[in-house]
């Protein structure tokens, strides 16, 4: 597949669904399992151009941000496209965000137009706003100029009724009328497929998330490569149960479908039995997911009694894919062309790929080759991000790409793009890895210490930068140990200030309900002091391994 020529797709999203809607307009597009909600491309395309017009009578411009912060409900990819129909970029905000969090990503983002769900499991999101927001219903809906977020202007719940005095999603559509058939071709037709059709807040060792600038023409190019690796056509239905505010979701789902007409059945929010239903249900070739959704698939009391003989192929990825584990997906769930992926955000995400037709060994002992139309180097990192100089075959660097999926930037973060992304355009991975004589890539590590949470990407400088504002902590430094069911979890190593003391449950009340779930530390370890190089640098290496020896046990179980 991949030594097909690769030609680059000029297209918007909004001309995408357009060719979608031609070709097959009575096939099901997208099918809301939790709601019973189901549309055919014909449908679907209708939904997104009343809600597009609607974000036009609104008052939003080509280039305004929209911001999304809800799982996978109802209309979350009404929205996407109906933002991209109109040049309005989607912001993508982590449902595990809470209330800093969320009062970093209004005022850095200048996000414009706010929707949002009122509750997601047992967070009350509209009293998270309210914290941070007091002002909230002191203003008119309309126009709500808050004191604290200058850009906010409306906030939408994403649902049937009104919450709280806020308009809600019926109340966007029921502005379409308003908008002439002229005035929305007219901008259609200003929409570029250069323009950014998504921003995706990733997390950077300085503890500030970044929004990465994403364009129609890398999303979607990308998503069909990874589609097209997949053997994806319109007679497939993938069973989507990722986050969509992840690139896992947008990209690696939703535009691998689109780009195939492949049927999206969208799971809410995973659930192992939810998903297994779904599934059998929907007579779904395709799933997707980090390894500990699988793992708690498989493992779960009532596995056996689900019928998945339908599935065929899908993608782990996000974390570390155990080779037993592979096995067993590929084994027990039927997902002979399950692929992997790996990428990052930055890369739009996708660098390399398996494919279908890839051997068990390559499937499961690297990440594929290069897609089509990226080039994929390792490099030495002592030169980089300046040169970039190629190591031989088969020695270790760290790995640089550079294509049509390159991000156009961090949002209002020049410098920080410049540590990352030379004026040659390659961008820095801060992965450490190796490429064979055939092209396939194996990973070794990370140049920086990320930790990867069951496919949410942790950097410890932002955990360690808030557990420094507990009093009675004097430092605190933050790694990761492998974990059976997330790949990786997080260990703090705190060290209290002298005559304080500080528990475990202390640090974790501290965390409830300020930091999302899957920063807060899982193991938490009290010491004197850090072990230092002559020059006094903290050795985090060993700091790892000090975490293997206390909790590697613990988190193996």
């Amino acid at each position: 597949m991949q030594s097909e020529i690769f030609v680059l797709q000029e297209k918007t999203l909004g001309g995408l669904l357009d060719e979608a809607v031609e070709l097959f307009p009575d096939r099901e597009a997208v099918i809301y399992f939790d709601a019973g909600l189901r549309r055919t491309w014909r449908e679907f395309s209708r939904d997104v151009d009343d809600l597009a017009r609607g974000l036009m009578a609104m008052g939003l411009a080509r280039g305004d941000k929209a911001g999304i912060w809800a799982p996978n409900v109802p209309h979350w990819l009404t929205l996407m496209f109906a933002a991209a129909r109109v040049g309005v970029i989607l912001i993508t905000v982590n449902t595990s965000y809470r209330d800093h969090e969320l009062e970093y990503f209004l005022k850095q983002s200048d996000c414009d137009v706010l929707f949002m769900v009122d509750v997601h499991k047992d967070h009350d999101y509209l009293n998270i706003l309210e914290s941070i927001a007091p002002d909230l219903h002191e203003c008119p809906p309309d126009d709500l100029r808050l004191a604290s977020f200058p850009c906010l202007r409306r906030v939408i719940i994403m649902g049937g009724e009104r919450a709280r005095g806020l308009h809600c999603l019926k109340d966007v559509t029921a502005y379409a009328p308003g908008v002439s058939d002229a005035e929305y071709e007219a901008r259609k037709a200003l929409v570029s497929p250069h323009d950014v059709a998504q921003m995706q807040y990733t997390s950077g060792t300085t503890g500030f998330p970044k929004g990465v600038m994403l364009s129609h023409v890398n999303i979607l190019n990308n998503g069909w490569w990874i589609g097209r690796n997949m053997r994806f056509t319109e007679q497939d239905r993938l069973c989507l149960c990722v986050p969509l505010f992840h690139c896992f979701g947008t990209v690696l789902g939703v535009m691998a479908s689109v780009c195939h007409c492949v049927t999206m059945v969208v799971v809410e929010v995973f659930n192992p039995l939810k998903v297994l239903s779904a599934v059998q249900q929907e007579r779904c070739t395709a799933l997707h997911g980090v390894p500990s959704m699988f793992l708690s698939m498989l493992e779960h009391r009532n596995f056996s009694r689900y019928d998945l003989s339908s599935l065929r192929t899908g993608i782990m990825a996000g974390s570390v894919c155990p080779v037993p584990l592979m096995r067993r997906a590929m084994d027990d769930m039927h997902l002979v062309d399950l692929t992997n992926c790996y990428g990052l955000t930055e890369a739009s995400p996708v660098m390399s790929q398996t494919t279908a037709d890839d051997d068990f060994q390559r499937k499961t002992e690297t990440v594929g080759r290069p897609m089509p139309g990226v080039e994929v180097l390792v490099a030495d990192p002592q030169l980089l991000p300046e040169r970039v100089v190629e190591v031989p075959r088969g020695e270790q660097g760290e790995l640089v790409c550079r294509g049509y999926n390159i991000m156009k930037g961090y949002y209002k973060m020049p410098e920080a793009t410049a540590e990352v992304l030379n004026s040659e355009g390659w961008l820095r991975s801060g992965d450490l890895g190796c490429m064979g004589e055939d092209g396939y890539i194996v990973i070794n590590g990370r140049v920086k210490d990320m930790i990867i949470k069951g496919g949410e990407n942790i950097y410890p400088r932002e955990i360690e930068n808030f557990l420094l504002r507990m009093e009675k902590v004097f430092d605190v430094q933050v790694v990761g140990v492998p974990s059976r069911r997330y790949g990786e979890d997080v260990v703090a190593f705190i060290i209290p200030r002298e005559g304080e003391s500080v528990t475990r449950q202390d640090v974790r009340d501290y965390c409830r309900g300020k930091i999302a779930w899957h920063k807060v530390p899982r193991y938490i370890a009290f010491v004197d002091s850090y072990p230092m190089t002559g020059s006094k640098k903290i050795q985090k290496y060993l700091l790892r391994q000090k975490a293997e020896e206390l909790f590697g046990k613990a988190a193996q179980g």
